[in-house]
């Protein structure tokens, strides 16, 4: 049974700009070492591919359609269970340092006379994390973490300026002075204006030790949620980091003619995108990719100095670490930009989980090809900390055995889902709001992306393992279509809806109801003739419980 759980999510980070995971120009030694002690899982997927969804899938262990926070800004809905509550139950301070992305239901806290300050507001606010340091590093004059207290820090260090995040964090500086907006994909080759130690990655790092040496004298158990802002946009970082890697660097862009000119309609209204169309700028990829590459630098240096406090404290081998991400980030592939589809620098993340148990000694530094999906971590933690199996609430699957070298029977795919309700997709195909979702089934080699109104789309990552050739309307392969939709099918009809009655709860009387009707105790006689239709009935079970039933 874990102690401790260190939880380590980054925010739009690739699975592939990782040393472990194939980089051979980004080399991330400290990440590298926790999969060296652990074990890598290859095939991690998230439930949606853009932050707030994908969180609420983590934080709830449930899919997208069943929580239905299914967009930014779509809050999760007051009473959906949490992390922070399934840990609560059994003793774990359940704690969060940095973003959640979480939108509070104050619709629904208004409804029902919760005061947002209160305890309980606070708890549903929060995704039923304590708010050690929330800090979601976006429009910080915005709805998601308004006057962070990382501009607080920024402005008592002397940094003067009317938004610190993003004229100080998030931005650069001209020789004659002039700030320069970090926002704008131009600027992303210069240093941000803060030193790097006040820079937004230490500064969670240090709030994260600050909160390990206060649980340490306390002596109680914790979940810490370390959730860096970072590399997520805007691209850009302070000296040295901004210089570490240059144009040599950047791998060149997996995209072809072919892809664009003759797209799905849906992947052709993305990459129509101002988000997409930046990243065909000459020069554009050679200028962001440089600085995004040193944001996850920083964070790996970071997790160096992490690491060797927890030794230091004692706490490494009391501690289950894992470490991943809420998505990926196209940066230009498929003549994508951002992360709202389903290819692989999108919906496929890094996971990496080191359990210091002597019942993990035996994958230590193994990788697993399982179809894991996000929603799998908070059945994991729930296990690793002694509590019982919930799978009417939790939708996901505890990895735990895979973490003792166990092969369990295991899903035969996963899924994923986006809302383009909100996107200009759905306006310019005139979808109706309620069909405007796209799903993805990935069955460890075909990936099918169904959207309603249109012709899917399929890849066989055997013979193109880039994704570049649609097979959605390929003869040869309908029936691969078939099987992946009928998957999909079934998926949608076995949503767990029904969250207040456990799965043991309702078999336990299955015996009893197989021996006799149970009705009668209740003194609800439906179906009886007469008097001797009944007295047999009751005569049956007065025979069980005299057998001891």
């Amino acid at each position: 049974m874990a102690r401790n759980v260190l939880f380590i999510m980054c925010d739009q980070l690739r699975v592939d700009y990782l040393s472990c995971y194939g980089h051979p120009h980004l080399h991330t030694p400290n990440i590298d070492a926790l999969a060296a002690r652990g074990v890598r899982f290859t095939q991690a997927f998230v439930q949606s591919t853009i932050c707030g969804p994908s969180r609420m899938c983590t934080y709830t262990g449930r899919y997208m359609r069943s929580h239905g926070s299914t967009q930014n800004g779509v809050p999760l809905k007051l009473g959906e269970l949490t992390l922070g509550d399934h840990l609560k139950q059994l003793d774990v301070r359940t704690v969060l340092v940095g973003k959640t992305h979480m939108v509070a239901d104050h619709e629904g806290m208004a409804r029902l006379g919760i005061a947002p300050e209160s305890v309980i507001g606070v708890h549903v606010s929060e995704c039923g994390f304590e708010p050690y340091e929330r800090d979601d590093g976006l429009h910080p004059d915005g709805p998601y973490s308004p006057d962070p207290a990382y501009d607080r820090y920024l402005r008592d260090k002397g940094y003067q300026a009317a938004n610190p995040w993003e004229h100080l964090a998030n931005s650069g500086q001209a020789a004659d002075g002039t700030i320069l907006n970090g926002w704008l994909y131009s600027h992303a080759d210069k240093p941000a204006r803060v030193a790097e130690e006040d820079s937004e990655t230490p500064y969670m790092t240090r709030r994260a030790m600050d909160f390990m040496r206060e649980a340490k004298a306390s002596g109680q158990r914790w979940c810490l949620h370390l959730s860096y802002i970072k590399p997520h946009w805007p691209y850009i970082v302070p000296a040295p980091y901004h210089e570490m890697y240059g144009p040599q660097h950047v791998l060149p862009a997996n995209r072809t003619e072919e892809e664009r000119v003759n797209a799905h309609p849906i992947l052709k209204a993305f990459q129509e995108e101002r988000y997409s169309t930046v990243f065909n700028r000459e020069g554009a990829r050679e200028t962001v990719i440089p600085a995004y590459m040193g944001l996850i630098k920083q964070i790996d240096d970071q997790l160096d100095l992490l690491f060797r406090f927890m030794d230091e404290q004692g706490l490494t081998e009391e501690t289950v670490v894992v470490f991943t991400s809420d998505h990926g980030d196209y940066l230009g592939d498929h003549w994508l930009g951002e992360k709202y589809l389903f290819h692989a620098p999108s919906v496929q993340v890094p996971l990496i989980i080191a359990d210091p148990s002597p019942a993990a000694n035996a994958t230590r530094g193994t990788t697993c090809e399982a179809l894991v999906e996000m929603i799998d971590l908070a059945p994991t933690f729930v296990e690793a900390f002694g509590g019982a199996a919930l799978p009417h609430i939790l939708e996901g699957r505890s990895l735990m055995p895979l973490l003792r070298g166990e092969r369990p029977e295991w899903r035969k795919v996963a899924i994923s889902e986006y809302d383009y309700a909100f996107d200009l997709a759905r306006i310019k195909f005139a979808v109706p709001i309620p069909e405007a979702r796209l799903y993805m089934v990935y069955d460890g080699r075909f990936k099918y992306i169904h959207a309603d109104g249109f012709a899917p789309m399929l890849y066989d990552l055997a013979t193109d393992p880039q994704e570049l050739h649609d097979l959605g309307t390929d003869p040869a392969h309908a029936g691969i279509r078939a099987h992946l939709y009928e998957a999909l099918a079934k998926w949608s009809r076995s949503t767990r809806s029904q969250t207040t009655v456990s799965d043991a709860e309702i078999t336990r009387n299955d015996a009893r109801a197989q021996a006799y009707d149970l009705n009668i105790e209740a003194g609800v006689l439906i179906g009886y003739w007469d008097e001797d239709d009944l007295a047999a009935e009751q005569a049956k079970r007065a025979a069980f419980v005299a057998a001891g039933g």
